[in-house]
């Protein structure tokens, strides 16, 4: 669409991330006649590929950039509109972009994912990593710094510390341990040596799709290197979020011969970041001599003060619902997503949201709760297509099993992790026991039991137990005869529980 004259689409999807293609290729497929629209900021798209479904709620996936031109050949009744939302008028059903089009829908879905929390806005110095360009901007500092700060303890943080070679790496993270978010401290003292460790070499390059995206006056050319090769002016447009493996398509090489070398400086948040000019002229102190300059220093609340290259912000993200609240009447969360209920409506009419951007409010499950995962984008993009179908069809729809537990697999310092259920037990109170099992280098097993039944696991390692754990926590089985017994490792518990 070029011109700026209003056109109106059965659905419309705002959101180019894995929510909103999800949310959209169930609605093109549904609806094949329909007319449906996808407003993006970004030329590219998040795709999921290579798709597994491991047991009952757990699947694998890997997530692909690609140009959104695939979704329009696939879909011949899609429109894809590249450009970003300005303004939404819920009483007219319309909206308009940035370029002055107003688009009409009879149902919406807001899947605008979420904004990173920087520690302070407008430094050239701090870089938060969100999107493809954010991630690019990073390896091209990166390959000249000598030294860096990441601060947080999430998944990103998790991922970075861990890949950047060539670099010293000051880590601050506001917890006692690493990785809170999903470990407690046990797995986070059986992970802490891997940073200190080499890393084991790839065994195959990783392969991602290449493609150009033209804009007036430039152009774009992404690699599998991550290098992007560009003339004109740089888009200012925030794309859809990183993918889970975006590490692996980019080099995290900084200037330096060292292999790996992090500090971690626990229990600590960053309390004033400073120029060179500034430190200069404070009475701050590094926590060693040093004979060169840097170009910033941050000081931590544990009264340290670190010089490096530049500062990391990976502090999490909060809900990128600024376009959509002026003038409209979006009940939001204690966090600031859009409140949806079980489905995946707003307290707006029409209007529906999944992913990053909402907050789901229905009565859960008490083995499930809502993570702003990769996973849960997918489940909740799906979900919310599906319940646009099945309204505008005036059929039922009920809340989809994968809501029933809480499960996600991923990969953090070269292990694979699989959480389940109240992994950290989250909302048991003092009620809960841990069942633990641990073999250096190999594995970490940790199961959470509520009243003798399994209610939540992580699983650090090649465990092949998670379909059995999985089945345990579904089942609600009274495991109080077995005791410790049900983590003996000389037990064949798949076998066993069968």
């Amino acid at each position: 669409m070029t011109d700026n004259t209003q056109k109106t689409f059965r659905f419309v999807i705002v959101g180019g991330g894995i929510a909103g293609v999800t949310c959209t290729e169930q609605v093109s497929s549904e609806f094949p006649s329909a007319d449906v629209a996808l407003i993006t900021a970004a030329p590219h798209i998040k795709a999921v590929t290579n798709f597994k479904q491991v047991s009952k709620t757990l699947e694998e996936f890997d997530v692909e950039e690609r140009p959104f031109s695939v979704l329009e050949e696939k879909f011949p009744n899609l429109t894809v509109i590249q450009s970003a939302v300005k303004v939404l008028h819920t009483k007219t059903h319309t909206l308009q972009t940035v370029d002055g089009l107003v688009v009409g829908y009879e149902k919406l879905c807001i899947c605008s994912g979420g904004r990173p929390k920087l520690l302070t806005q407008d430094n050239p110095y701090v870089l938060g990593i969100r999107d493809t360009d954010s991630a690019q901007e990073f390896q091209k500092r990166l390959c000249k710094a000598k030294r860096i700060v990441v601060v947080g303890n999430g998944g990103i943080a998790l991922e970075l510390v861990y890949e950047v070679e060539g670099c010293e790496v000051i880590w601050a993270v506001k917890d006692k341990a690493i990785g809170n978010t999903f470990f407690d401290a046990g797995a986070a003292q059986f992970l802490i040596p891997s940073l200190e460790a080499d890393k084991p070499e790839r065994t195959a390059p990783y392969k991602r799709a290449r493609y150009t995206t033209e804009e007036a006056g430039a152009s774009h050319t992404f690699t599998a290197g991550g290098n992007r090769q560009g003339r004109g002016p740089a888009s200012t447009e925030a794309g859809s979020a990183l993918g889970p493996d975006w590490h692996e398509g980019i080099s995290l090489k900084g200037a330096e011969q060292v292999s790996h070398s992090v500090s971690v400086e626990y229990q600590c948040e960053v309390e004033k970041i400073y120029t060179s000019q500034e430190q200069l002229k404070s009475q701050q102190q590094t926590p060693e001599p040093e004979n060169e300059t840097w170009p910033v220093y941050v000081q931590l609340t544990n009264g340290k003060t670190f010089g490096c290259d530049f500062v990391v912000s990976a502090t999490g993200v909060v809900p990128n619902t600024e376009p959509f609240l002026h003038g409209n009447n979006f009940t939001l969360a204690g966090d600031g997503g859009l409140r949806v209920d079980a489905q995946m409506m707003t307290s707006e009419p029409d209007v529906y949201a999944a992913g990053d951007v909402c907050t789901a409010c229905w009565d859960h499950s008490p083995l499930w709760q809502q993570m702003r995962l990769w996973t849960q984008a997918r489940q909740m993009g799906w979900h919310a297509g599906r319940c646009m179908a099945a309204h505008v069809l005036s059929e039922p729809t009920e809340l989809d099993f994968c809501f029933e537990l809480f499960s996600h697999i991923t990969k953090f310092f070269n292990y694979k992790v699989v959480l389940l259920g109240k992994f950290n037990g989250q909302g048991l109170g003092p009620d809960h026991e841990l069942l633990v099992r641990c073999t250096k280098s190999q594995e970490y097993v940790k199961v959470v039991l509520s009243g003798g039944r399994m209610v939540g696991a992580v699983l650090i390692g090649e465990t092949d137990l998670e379909e059995t754990f999985e089945n345990l926590i579904l089942n609600q089985m009274d495991l109080t005869p077995y005791g410790e017994e049900l983590l003996n490792p000389n037990i064949d518990i798949e076998d066993y529980f069968d």
